[in-house]
């Protein structure tokens, strides 16, 4: 069935939803397409989630790159790397060691270090005297609550940090302020071991925390692509994932890196009016690190872009599943509500409006930029477990990226 130019415009415009009666024809050749998506990206998300640690700057996170500059150009698009630099911190010893532990952990990246001979004290509350702190928080709020605070106080020479995920193990925080570390540094310990370590605590136990690493030099890479739309005076769509991670991130990342290669594909087969531009970070836990290297070579592109499309962590996550959307305005908002429900998902959380969105897209919100990013939810977020098929649900993820696929057509023509 042919759309007419009134259809679209009436699309574009938030209007009238174009109705399409489904023939049998029509219903069995979606049903193929969508087993067919739901197979590319079982593989995709499986490929990605098998090849190691996806830390920034590593080579797992190189090899990843160039996996992905290779899928971009198998979709028959130009695909780009854009690399950029960083002081990259690898651990050297990382250890807290009281009576008869040694426990081994993961330093805040945007907090201080150790020498190698770390350092010794009694280990107590954040609101004690003791020379060796104690808390707990949540993957990626160590920078607010009581942690924060007491890394904003700078009154102990160290603080040990229970991760507490939706499951139990070291589920480290992002490092949100990755280029201005400030505090004492802070050795993340796994939930497992809480009961010692707050026992520990109540009788002012004689630890030594060491929080040792090593600083090398190393360059990151974004993955880009572009769709030339047909009205070069236009601004462009730009459509958005992180790529990098703590772990294997199979559940955080694979979902996001999935959908946008799908929309890519999709995407390919149309003349749109403005471009599209496609962007994969790394640097996603360390800072943003990516995005910003991406807007330093575009310096207007949040403000003046016509919009972006963000897909964030955890989408079709199998454990703990849900999702929430965040938008810069009711019309993105909008068209990304009805093409979920149309793809037979409902939208469980809504960031309100202003409200500054988690992820990269807080990068687009403070720079002044439209935008709708989808991120969801996931009992194995920050966790080792996050890996293998069990961890994903790749017929959720197919119906995001048909919605979004969708979204981006009608913000294309805009």
């Amino acid at each position: 069935m042919l759309i007419s130019r009134r259809d679209w415009l009436l699309i574009a415009a938030g209007g009238a939803h174009l109705a399409v009666a489904r023939t049998p024809r029509m219903a069995a050749a979606q049903d193929g397409r969508t087993r067919g998506a739901e197979g590319r990206i079982s593989r995709t998300i499986n490929e990605y989630g098998q090849q190691g640690f996806h830390r920034t700057g590593t080579t797992v996170d190189r090899l990843s790159g160039d996996w992905l500059y290779e899928h971009v150009r198998r979709a028959g698009l130009v695909a780009t790397r854009e690399s950029f630099s960083l002081s990259r911190v690898d651990l050297v010893t990382n250890v807290l060691i009281g009576a008869d532990r040694r426990l081994e952990g993961v330093p805040l990246f945007d907090g201080g270090f150790t020498p190698a001979g770390g350092i010794r004290g009694r280990l107590g509350a954040l609101q004690g005297e003791a020379e060796i702190g104690i808390a707990e928080t949540a993957p990626n709020a160590a920078g607010s609550g009581p942690l924060g605070d007491a890394r904003r106080a700078n009154r102990h020479k160290a603080i040990v940090c229970i991760t507490r995920g939706a499951r139990s193990g070291l589920c480290p925080s992002n490092a949100d302020l990755f280029l201005q570390p400030f505090g004492p540094p802070v050795l993340q310990i796994s939930s497992e071991h809480a009961p010692w370590l707050n026992d520990q605590a109540q009788r002012g136990g004689e630890v030594q925390l060491i929080s040792h690493i090593a600083r090398t030099f190393a360059t990151a890479v974004n993955v880009t692509a572009t769709i030339e739309g047909a009205d070069s005076m236009l601004a462009p769509l730009v459509i958005s994932t992180p790529r990098s991670g703590w772990y294997s991130c199979a559940s955080e990342r694979g979902g996001g890196i999935a959908c946008w290669l799908e929309t890519m594909r999709a995407l390919r087969t149309i003349r749109p009016r403005r471009a599209i531009v496609f962007v994969a970070f790394s640097g996603h836990e360390l800072g943003y690190l990516g995005i910003h290297a991406f807007v330093n070579r575009r310096p207007a592109i949040l403000s003046l872009a016509a919009g972006w499309i963000h897909f964030g962590a955890n989408i079709g996550a199998a454990t703990d599943p849900g999702n929430r959307l965040a938008a810069s305005d009711d019309d993105f908002e909008s068209i990304a509500s009805r093409e979920m429900a149309s793809s037979g998902l409902r939208v469980d959380q809504r960031t309100p409006r202003g409200t500054i969105p988690g992820g990269e897209a807080e990068v687009v919100h403070r720079g002044g930029g439209r935008y709708v990013a989808v991120t969801g939810r996931n009992a194995l977020f920050h966790n080792v477990a996050d890996r293998g098929p069990q961890a994903v649900d790749p017929p959720v993820i197919a119906k995001f990226s048909t919605a979004f696929i969708a979204a981006a057509k009608t913000m294309a023509m805009l």
